[in-house]
């Protein structure tokens, strides 16, 4: 795949494009995943549908899936463009907060069986209704949310890192771009940022010092207890997991405080930006990389950028005492 140097920004986000041919198998797979009686996204019986199809997905795309599942990296990012995105088929753009996709649709059947080559669909009851493919759209009332439904910037973090079980991937897929195409998809990987650390703030970030505390777009019912401090690197010293969200994690001690601004500093030394299109997907090593988003200007007239999005655990198994039922939402 193509490499870019850190903090560049380019207008094709692709690292890998889909040949038309191959597209269109894609495009195939999906619409037969639209019929057959049950088109409900959430249902176990078209969940299992969905992963047997992803084996009839072209050679090509699974296997450059298997490759960054394997070894993200050292951006801990893999873009694929050229995925069929029929943009003048689309409905308008959502605009309602909370916006969710429940029936199938041929992107929501795309994303979701990349989703299944990756490990398994992930979802969390107190987030977005524990909807498993979930809109990113601007909201009208909410430019300034600091989250999915916000047009200005957002900043760097890791999905979900208060939850004992958060997601191993965040994969989005691009149905429309914003009117102007300036809003920026931004991630930064630790792989590069590490380097960046002086060996006090890295003991630092690797102290549970910190204190993590849900998202603004969960329920309050998400912030009823109160957190454990914990660290905002983990694993091994010279390839670490993040879990930390600049907007709500907090440091406890002095030097805390300084490495976690460090690590900000790093994060934007090395980040790049990705001005995705239709058809672009992003799968985020959620374990390695932080994202967040730069700002743009919708315009609330059915045609503003509209991402999908789900999460992906690689170990469906060790999440097991939080779902019900063995499924797929996480409700505690």
């Amino acid at each position: 795949m193509p490499e870019m140097t850190p903090g560049t920004t380019r207008s094709t986000a692709a690292d890998w494009e889909l040949e038309p041919a191959d597209a269109d198998v894609c495009e195939q797979v999906a619409r037969t995943l639209c019929t057959g009686g049950d088109d409900q996204i959430d249902s176990p019986k078209w969940l299992a549908r969905a992963r047997d199809a992803w084996e009839d997905l072209p050679l090509l795309l699974r296997r450059e899936v298997r490759r960054f599942r394997r070894e993200s990296g050292p951006h801990g990012t893999l873009v694929i463009g050229g995925l069929p995105i029929d943009e003048a088929a689309l409905p308008a753009t959502p605009a309602l907060p909370n916006s969710v996709q429940r029936r199938v649709t041929v992107p929501a059947a795309i994303l979701t069986m990349v989703a299944c080559g990756l490990g398994e669909p992930l979802a969390y009851l107190a987030e977005k209704s524990g909807a498993l493919v979930q809109d990113v759209v601007p909201v009208p009332g909410q430019e300034t949310f600091h989250g999915n439904a916000g047009s200005a910037p957002l900043s760097f973090h890791t999905e979900n890192g208060f939850h004992p079980h958060p997601p191993d991937y965040v994969v989005f897929l691009c149905l429309r771009a914003d009117h102007d195409r300036t809003a920026g998809l931004r991630t930064a990987g630790i792989r590069e940022a590490l380097p960046l650390l002086t060996p006090t703030d890295r003991q630092a970030l690797f102290a549970p010092e910190f204190i993590t505390t849900p998202p603004p777009s969960f329920s309050p019912d998400a912030s009823a207890n109160t957190p454990e401090a914990t660290p905002v690197l983990s694993g091994a010293a010279e390839d670490p997991d993040i879990r930390m969200a600049q907007l709500v994690t907090t440091p406890l001690t002095p030097r805390a405080t300084a490495a976690l601004s460090a690590f900000g500093r790093a994060c934007e030394a090395t980040a790049r930006t990705l001005r995705l299109t239709p058809g672009d997907l992003v799968v985020i090593d959620n374990r390695v990389t932080v994202h967040g988003r730069t700002a743009f200007h919708p315009r609330y007239d059915g045609a503003d950028r509209w991402l999908q999005r789900t999460y992906v655990t690689t170990d469906l198994r060790r999440s097991r005492d939080h779902r019900p039922d063995d499924g797929h939402v996480l409700d505690r």
